[in-house]
């Protein structure tokens, strides 16, 4: 039982994690964008994505070592709503990783590198996206704990 309250404990703070990390983004992605605040803003994303990776395992160890056990969340529709709308957040979140690579590449080529308005507009769209989906996550894990299978 504390095992479950240990693995659900870190769950939700890295879930959290992941959404702090994710404004942060939004916060640094604007015009004007370029030499350190690029490389800062790389280092974040490789935080965001390293947070995913390890709300994905906590979560999945959830699920295997949990007290609900695999037949509590494999028929629950809000398991699957919860699931989906991560894979979603996680494509969404590749054009930008992408993004921000080709431009801390362009930084280390050309030191007055200044990130294209265009291209910020753009990328600034996926991870509006990201975090409008995100809220959706918590929304579904409510609904799992109270309305089961």
């Amino acid at each position: 039982m504390f095992n479950d309250f240990l693995l659900a404990s870190l769950h939700h703070v890295l879930a959290f994690s992941m959404m702090a990390v994710l404004v942060i983004e939004l916060v640094t992605v604007k015009p004007g964008l370029s030499g350190a605040a690029l490389k800062r803003l790389a280092i974040v994303d490789g935080l965001y994505g390293g947070l995913a990776t390890a709300v994905l395992i906590v979560g999945i160890c959830r699920v295997i070592w949990g007290l609900k056990g695999w037949d509590a969340y494999s028929g629950n529709v809000w398991f699957w709503h919860k699931m989906g709308v991560f894979v979603l957040v996680a494509l969404l979140s590749f054009p930008p990783t992408l993004r921000f690579l080709k431009w801390r590449k362009a930084t280390v080529a050309d030191a007055s590198f200044v990130a294209p308005e265009a291209e910020i507009r753009t990328v600034r769209r996926f991870m509006h996206a990201e975090a409008g989906l995100f809220l959706l996550i918590p929304i579904f894990a409510a609904a799992m704990a109270r309305y089961g299978a």
